[in-house]
């Protein structure tokens, strides 16, 4: 079951991981840091009433830690996902470029919210999890999850407008 879980929500959790922590290699150690984490309690995975909750939860936590460890400061975010710059490399089409553009100028966008905002999007975002369930798992009020939410949404909206040329 478990391991299951962790294959449907792969591409969300690296995700998560990846905003979390700046770079690739250290989301990849740390899913799979959390899914040894979540293994643990492999017990306890029938009795969970939201499993995608529970394992973001532990997500986030990891990276919450992994942010500020020493061991990760040593590395240094690229500008830009691998993915993107290898796509423009072969791909020129107008419509795919602009998507392409957009999407890492969201990526952007969430890399400079500030860590609390960062987090309450992903839950919500990659870990669909209620305003209550953030706010459980973040320990704070379900309006502190509100608001923080908010800006971070009108953040990221002004990140995807672009500049004008004056």
């Amino acid at each position: 079951m478990l391991e299951q879980a962790f294959a449907q929500w792969q591409d969300e959790l690296l995700g998560t991981l990846y905003c979390l922590l700046g770079n690739r290699e250290d989301a990849q150690d740390a899913y799979q840091e959390v899914f040894l984490r979540c293994w643990r309690h492999n017990e306890r995975v029938a009795r969970i009433g939201n499993l995608k909750a529970w394992i973001f939860r532990i997500a986030l936590n990891l990276g919450r830690d992994l942010r500020g460890a020493t061991w990760r400061r040593r590395h240094k975010p690229l500008p830009e996902d691998e993915a993107i710059l290898a796509a423009r490399a072969s791909d020129r089409s107008g419509a795919e470029t602009s998507r392409r553009e957009k999407l890492a100028l969201a990526r952007r966008g969430l890399l400079d919210l500030r860590p609390e905002e960062q987090e309450v999007f992903l839950l919500w975002q990659n870990g669909e999890m209620t305003y209550e369930e953030i706010a459980k798992a973040m320990n704070i009020p379900v309006g502190a999850a509100k608001n923080r939410m908010s800006r971070a949404l009108q953040k990221l909206r002004a990140a995807l407008v672009p500049e004008s040329a004056d």
